[in-house]
């Protein structure tokens, strides 16, 4: 199946790429189909859930292309926060400039948020959910993935991105910021959800 990955995150393109493509399946991103980034994009993520971002965002880039659409919403939920950052993850310190500043403002706020906090009140979960939208009036499939862990106060390692170094993964005993890519597919958010997504396209 050609499949247009509706994000402009290169972290995210990365990952969908590398779980989908061995699985047989064309991943295209905007760029590669002429679709450039404009200001209604801004838009696309101002729900309070993942799913509606999600399907606001597979919506938007089926209508541009005609080619079935994947989107992804996805964040860090700190159980003591309240279940922030959520869906504000990526914008969460209000921070512009590269994708590396944004993520170096977002930790830093993070750290903030815990500073001092001992280890039961730093566990965190990471949540992703998929919408595939294969053409335009098709009911939007949903697909979610989850993953647990607890917020280091110092990062480690350089893979990844977003919160990743600070991320001590439950299933690996190392943050995703060490992990290999491999590692960190098997068992993260998006590639549990991936793989939801996988078994239904086999199955028909």
């Amino acid at each position: 199946m050609k499949l247009l990955a509706a994000t402009r995150s290169a972290g995210k393109q990365r990952e969908l790429r590398r779980v989908l493509e061995p699985a047989g399946h064309d991943l295209v991103i905007p760029d590669d189909v002429g679709l450039y980034e404009g200001p209604d994009e801004a838009l696309l993520e101002t729900a309070d859930t993942f799913e509606e971002n999600a399907r606001r965002k597979a919506e938007h880039f089926l209508r541009r292309s005609d080619l079935p659409a994947l989107a992804d919403d996805s964040g860090l939920e700190v159980i003591s926060l309240g279940g922030a950052p959520g869906v504000r993850s990526r914008r969460w310190a209000a921070a512009s400039g590269t994708q590396s500043e944004v993520d170096a403002a977002n930790n830093a706020e993070l750290l903030r948020r815990l500073a001092g906090a001992p280890a039961e009140r730093r566990r965190a979960r990471y949540r992703c959910v998929l919408v595939l939208l294969r053409a335009q009036g098709a009911r939007p499939e949903v697909f979610e993935g989850s993953c647990t862990g607890t917020i280091l106060e110092e990062p480690r390692g350089s893979g990844g991105f977003g919160y990743d170094p600070y991320f001590l993964s439950d299933d690996l005993g190392i943050t995703f910021g060490e992990a290999t890519d491999a590692a960190k597919d098997e068992v993260s958010h998006r590639g549990r959800a991936l793989a939801a997504l996988l078994g239904v396209i086999r199955r028909g």
